[in-house]
């Protein structure tokens, strides 16, 4: 059906959606769960410091992801943090540009420099064939990145670590549940860092966890969260108050039980992205990469401009204005952030410029529906349909 473009609400009709639609995971407990468990924790008047729901929480994750370690934090970012501590780690880590600015801060943080790496093209993981000649004598190690709900090849990069004996390990805040093969993303390089964010498909509301099979990194972790009363505590540089509260266990717990109903939930509404969108030129939806099993925690999608007739930060606008939180992500990639854009980082990162300028991230999660990817689709087509008249708009607001 061609509608006309002033159906379109940026050139004068009505929006799709009355409210906001968000881009994130969003699942929430029901209140009658939420309110048995937070009910428990004021009974039992123990809010924090490795309480019973805790240690149920890292119990169940090791299980759940078959790794002999799960200590849990109060968010990722201080993860990645104790991580570099933990591996102890100096000199200079190699990274993705292409990732959550955290990733890098964490590194910053923790006094050591990062070094940029870019990322494939079509995978968006980072590029392993690249990082020999970011080597020199400062390097101790790599944080690899696992986006969009896929994986960076972990087997390939543990290979290529351990024959440069440089330590590795993982961002994974987008991997939790993924698979690579019969193993858990969680099982891969020295440890990995998982959040539990309220945008991801785990949810504790904020929160995350660190896993590892190695005893001693897993010791100095519990040490520097701090474990308190842990009869394996160890001596470390320095401590973070870095502890989950039994309100995130509580939630945690929940989310992990939804986790399977969760992730189908995700996986329909990407098979429905991916039905619609296939037919609108310019715009490509990213496939979860390198995993046998996936969160489909994201749908993020490259915008052709020269194709689709708008930028992708017009798409966005045209988007918002049908009440759907569509966003660019990620925007800046981290080497041209503020803190390190200037040549002492590596600035040569083409395929980063070009998807921090071209991909777009759509909702998905427990605010989302069927009926409402569909009706995302459609404004994705309209704008494309209508995007001389959507250009002439933009223009005249310059």
């Amino acid at each position: 059906m061609n509608i006309g473009k002033e159906s379109l609400a940026l050139l004068g009709g009505a929006p799709v959606f009355d409210k906001p639609i968000p881009v994130g995971q969003l699942y929430f407990p029901s209140w009658e769960r939420y309110e048995t468990a937070f009910r428990g924790i004021f009974e039992r008047q123990y809010y924090t410091n490795n309480g019973p729901l805790l240690a149920e929480l890292e119990n169940k994750l090791q299980h759940f992801l078959g790794v002999k370690h799960a200590i849990c934090v109060s968010n990722a970012t201080f993860g990645l943090m104790m991580a570099v501590d933990a591996l102890n780690l100096s000199g200079k880590v190699i990274t993705p540009s292409f990732t959550f600015i955290a990733s890098t801060q964490s590194l910053s943080w923790a006094g050591v420099e990062p070094v940029f790496c870019d990322v494939d093209p079509i995978t968006h993981q980072i590029a392993i064939e690249q990082i020999d000649a970011l080597i020199d004598d400062d390097v101790t190690g790599i944080m690899g990145v696992n986006l969009w709900g896929g994986a960076c090849d972990p087997v390939a990069l543990e290979s290529f670590a351990s024959s440069r004996n440089l330590k590795l390990y993982f961002d994974s805040a987008h991997a939790f549940g993924c698979k690579v093969g019969d193993t858990s993303i969680a099982n891969f390089g020295s440890l990995e860092v998982f959040s539990f964010h309220a945008t991801k498909v785990l949810s504790a509301t904020e929160g995350g966890c660190i896993c590892t099979n190695d005893d001693n990194i897993a010791a100095r972790l519990r040490s520097i969260r701090p474990s308190y009363g842990d009869a394996n505590s160890v001596n470390v540089m320095r401590v973070a108050n870095a502890r989950m509260s039994e309100a995130q266990a509580a939630i945690a717990l929940m989310s992990l039980e939804d986790f399977p109903k969760n992730q189908q939930k995700n996986k329909l509404l990407f098979d429905i992205y991916e039905a619609q969108l296939k037919h609108i030129p310019g715009i490509k939806l990213v496939r979860p990469a390198g995993v046998t099993f996936s969160n489909y925690q994201y749908i993020v999608c490259e915008l052709d401009e020269s194709v689709f007739g708008l930028s992708r930060d017009s798409l966005i606008a045209v988007l918002k204005a049908e009440n759907v939180n569509a966003r660019r992500y990620f925007y800046p990639g981290s080497h041209r952030s503020i803190e390190y854009n200037h040549a002492k980082y590596n600035q040569n990162l083409p395929v980063t410029d070009y998807l921090c300028a071209a991909c777009i991230q759509l909702p998905v999660g427990a605010m989302v529906d069927s009926h409402a990817v569909e009706s995302i689709c459609d404004i994705v087509s309209r704008a494309h349909q209508h995007a001389h008249a959507l250009k002439t708009y933009f223009e005249k607001r310059e």
